[in-house]
């Protein structure tokens, strides 16, 4: 039992040292996500584009 509590007290302890982020910086890294998965799915549509249109000419 006093293993329990020692492993509560130090879990405890560890979570008072967590320096947690302000709502600009939670802000700023939303944003920066948003825009490089936006960059990155309209490059895959492009190249999805590009190789549907070449394979379909290549069949007709």
């Amino acid at each position: 039992m006093s293993t329990l509590v020692k492993s509560y007290k130090d879990a405890k302890d560890e979570l008072h040292k967590v320096i947690f982020p302000i709502k600009e910086q939670v802000k700023s890294a939303y944003l920066s996500v948003f825009v490089v998965v936006t960059v990155i799915s309209l490059f895959l549509a492009l190249i999805d584009v590009i190789m549907s249109v070449s394979l379909s000419s290549i069949m007709n």
